[in-house]
């Protein structure tokens, strides 16, 4: 009986740690901070700009337009997602529909007249080659059915996941950048 438990309790231990062993070589704490991934980073920025392609394409042409499927296509939605936006927080159903709502009915069609981040402020950082955080401020200039031309100049944050190979947004951070007279110098 005491052979069986220093087998078991030999067999345990050499399991643990070649569960650690192969725990350490898969994860890289560095890649978390100081570990570039340029190829992910290239990824990212692709799928962002087929996220602004879906939405400039899209832009007035319906609530359940080909372009607006696309758009809704870049999304992970589940449980876990949410986006804030205008002092709220949506879940899945409410960022789609905000989203089909916005580009799909609320513009005149082709109502995207500029789709941009303001210059030098467009930033990807990539952790461990499958989270990534694209940030920027935006500098999108939109056609609006009751507002007429409308410049929304956001912070904005974009988190997206790898996932099946490929890049989805798992949440959205949108707030107004505040105007000059309110920044503290």
């Amino acid at each position: 009986m005491k052979a069986i438990r220093l087998l078991l309790v030999s067999f345990f231990v050499l399991c643990v740690s070649t569960a650690n062993v192969v725990a350490d070589k898969k994860y890289d704490k560095d890649c978390v901070i100081n570990q570039g991934f340029p190829q992910a980073e290239a990824e990212v920025l692709a799928t962002f700009g087929a996220i602004a392609e879906s939405i400039i394409l899209g832009a007035g042409h319906g609530y359940d337009g080909e372009y607006m499927d696309q758009l809704i296509s870049y999304h992970a939605y589940g449980y876990k997602f949410v986006e804030f936006n205008g002092g709220e927080s949506f879940d899945s159903a409410g960022n789609e529909h905000n989203e089909r709502q916005l580009f799909g009915e609320d513009l005149e069609e082709n109502g995207v007249i500029q789709f941009a981040a303001k210059d030098k402020t467009l930033n990807v950082a990539v952790y461990c080659g499958n989270v990534a955080n694209l940030t920027f401020v935006s500098d999108f200039v939109l056609d609006h059915k009751d507002y007429g031309v409308i410049t929304v100049e956001n912070l904005i944050t974009l988190l997206f996941v790898k996932t099946k190979g490929e890049w989805k947004l798992v949440h959205e951070h949108h707030s107004p950048v505040k105007p000059p007279e309110l920044v503290s110098e």
